[in-house]
């Protein structure tokens, strides 16, 4: 392996426990690092150092490797080069001994995977010695002073416009990529030749406070590019996903619904491919069974308590929830969308479903939104036949 990134991930964050397992996007903040670093050409491998037997469980099911981080090098105290210097110890230990390292952050949760490639292939190329992510500010910077606030990157006195000024750099904490030996001899990870790798300034987010957290999931939808949904198998609510989560009632009480034809012959698709199915319902209705029966797909409703019956459904099936999407619009599908690797949701769902989401479909409930969805499982089933 020349070039491997390594992803330190302790779990005693204070400021928001169990921070690097918490989603966004519907993945857990290790897992999106995992998969951005993945995603990058040039590294050939990579790790994730940790203490915590969640993060460990995540990384993996993200296709990482486990260093098992040492309780002195994982405390508050602890520094991330301490944490690199043990983890390239331990590959060395292996036989791995890359010549470049990418040092990536599962709290920047907007990894930019082609800058970081081109990072590492920099600094293999000899064309820097360490670089870092980095975004153009032209920020005015200030600082207090016992007269006074004073300018830090400017004259206080004077205002030039932003085209006559020369922009600043900031970093965005999300990766530093560092010549190994280097590395080993200065101890830090700015050294030599110093280069910036730009990135855009809407990736620059770092979590350190739950508010940051909650800004985030807000961001996921507007910066996740969307992707093919590698699932094995399709767990759906009915109302508000099947249906535009609005009922007709005539005079005698009788309930009636609107669905897709175009949602019916997405499932068609997934049906003639083999990908298992179910409605999950919490409503009592013949109109959801008379639904799966029209759709050929299992049903199960007047679920009260969806996670369990989700669980047992896919023991059952031996499909691992990771590899299972569910779809839900609203409040209580959350523990169910909480529990899979790809929770789905359509464009009108509740706000806090939104947050919760992997995937945040472009049509609304009952209203293509399944056709979609659909139509992404597929893609990501071709492109495996390819």
């Amino acid at each position: 392996m020349r070039a491997v990134a390594i992803i330190p991930a302790r779990g005693g964050s204070k400021g928001v426990p169990g921070k690097n397992v918490a989603r966004v996007g519907g993945v857990p903040l290790v897992a999106r690092a995992v998969r951005s670093a993945l995603a990058a050409p040039s590294i050939d491998g990579v790790f994730v150092s940790t203490d915590d037997a969640a993060i460990a469980d995540a990384a993996r099911g993200a296709g990482a490797q486990i260093i098992d981080r040492p309780a002195d090098i994982a405390g508050d105290l602890a520094t991330s080069e301490a944490a690199l210097l043990h983890g390239l110890d331990a590959l060395a230990a292996q036989g791995i001994e890359p010549q470049v390292l990418a040092f990536v952050q599962a709290t920047s949760p907007f990894i930019d995977s082609e800058a970081l490639g081109a990072a590492v292939s920099s600094v293999l190329a000899g064309e820097h010695d360490s670089m870092m992510a980095a975004f153009e500010t032209y920020a005015f910077l200030w600082q207090r002073g016992e007269s006074g606030a004073t300018g830090v990157n400017h004259d206080h006195s004077f205002r030039p416009r932003r085209q006559d000024r020369e922009p600043h750099y900031q970093e965005s904490g999300a990766f530093y990529v560092m010549d190994v030996a280097g590395f080993r001899a200065s101890g830090f990870r700015f050294f030599g030749r110093v280069g910036i790798a730009e990135v855009p300034a809407s990736t620059g987010i770092e979590i350190d406070d739950l508010h940051e957290l909650e800004a985030s999931r807000a961001l996921a939808p507007l910066l996740d590019r969307p992707s093919p949904v590698d699932v094995d198998a399709l767990v759906m609510d009915f109302d508000g996903v099947h249906t535009d989560d609005t009922a007709t009632v005539d005079q005698n009480g009788v309930e009636s619904v609107t669905v897709s034809r175009s949602d019916g012959m997405g499932i068609s698709m997934l049906r003639k491919a083999g990908v298992p199915m179910l409605i999950l319902s919490r409503e009592e209705n013949p109109v959801v069974a008379a639904r799966a029966r029209k759709l050929g797909i299992e049903v199960s409703h007047d679920v009260q308590d969806k996670l369990p019956y989700l669980e047992r459904w896919c023991a059952e099936k031996g499909v691992p929830l990771d590899r299972v999407a569910y779809v839900g619009n609203d409040l209580p599908d959350l523990p169910c969308l909480g529990a899979v690797g790809w929770p789905v949701v359509p464009a009108d769902a509740h706000a806090r479903v939104l947050a919760a989401a992997r995937v945040v479909l472009s049509r609304p409930g009952g209203r293509g939104a399944l056709r979609e969805l659909a139509e992404r499982i597929l893609e990501a089933r071709d492109g495996q036949a390819r």
